[in-house]
This record gives structure tokens, C-alpha cells and sequence, in this order.
């Protein structure tokens, strides 16, 4: 008697548990999240080819979108936001809390010439928010009359592929 008692309650929770579990692609939280990154501003002096806003394309990684809009002034980039980041669970948030910050500052006061030649640095533990990140990057960059089409990428030896 006492074995059956057992075996159902044991049951019984891990049946609750397992129907309890969320993951990072359920519901209406696993949409991204817009514009909670930004840095600079968004006010240009200059006029020609590169001055202006431009957005890069929505890059789908493993555990969401990315997309990045630049704010470009004679060349030098003032302004960066993250339109798009995953949100779909805690550790997204967690990891992108501390990486697009990182990214952004990166980004700023750089002119598309050096971003171009050298890219951003990958954040190690957010592998797959960096290459999203760079890949958008490097879609504004073209839009706004880069020339060239060279990838942006970092140091990618120094990151860790773990989460986001």
C-alpha cells in the first residue's frame, strides 16, 4: 500500500512539473523586445552619404531576433538602438542586460569606416546576441552607403557559446 502511495504522488509531481515548464519560445513574451538599448542621439548636423538613421536587418538567431538602427553624422556613428533583442525568459534578459549595453557603447563615436574594418568585439557568454547584433550592423552599414560589403565581426576566439 505504502508503494503505491508513493509512486502516485511521485507521479503526480513530476507530472506538474513538466507541464509547469516554460521555455523560451512559448507565449507572447518570447517577441522581442523594442528599443530598450540606446545610446547617443539621434540629431544630425551633416548632409550626404552617411547622415542619416539607418536600420539593419531583423537577424534570427537561436533564441531570437536582432536588429540594430544606427544614427550616422558624417560618418561616425552617434546614435545606436537595438529595435529587437530575445526576451523570452529570464536568462535572455539576463544575458542582454549585460551584453547590449556592451555592444552599443562599442558602437558609439566609431565611424563606419573603422566598423567596417574592425567590427564590435563579441560579449563572451551572448555568442549568438553578438553575431545578430553584428550581422544587423553590418545591413545598416551597407544601407547607408558603405562601399563595401565586408563582413563586421569580432574576436570571436575569446567568446563562449552558451546562451543568447
Amino acid at each position: 500500500m505504502r508503494r503505491i502511495v508513493l509512486w502516485t504522488m511521485s507521479t503526480i509531481a513530476a507530472l506538474v512539473l513538466l507541464i509547469g515548464y516554460r521555455t523560451s519560445t512559448m507565449g507572447p513574451a518570447a517577441l522581442a523586445s523594442a528599443g530598450d538599448y540606446t545610446a547617443g542621439t539621434t540629431t544630425v548636423t551633416g548632409t550626404g552619404p552617411g547622415v542619416g538613421t539607418f536600420a539593419g536587418d531583423t537577424v534570427q538567431t537561436r533564441w531570437g531576433p536582432v536588429q540594430v538602427e544606427l544614427t550616422l553624422d558624417n560618418g561616425t556613428v552617434v546614435g545606436a538602438t537595438v529595435l529587437q533583442h530575445p526576451t523570452g525568459n529570464s536568462t535572455d534578459e539576463q544575458v542582454n542586460s549585460r551584453a547590449l549595453p556592451i555592444l552599443v557603447n562599442h558602437t558609439i563615436g566609431t565611424t563606419a569606416d573603422q566598423l567596417r574594418a574592425h567590427g564590435v568585439d563579441m560579449v563572451s557568454g551572448a555568442t549568438y546576441t553578438s553575431e545578430g547584433y553584428q550581422q544587423s550592423l553590418q545591413a545598416a552599414l551597407d544601407r547607408a552607403g558603405s562601399g563595401t560589403a565586408a563582413p563586421v565581426v569580432g574576436d570571436a576566439t575569446t567568446a563562449r557559446r552558451t546562451t543568447a
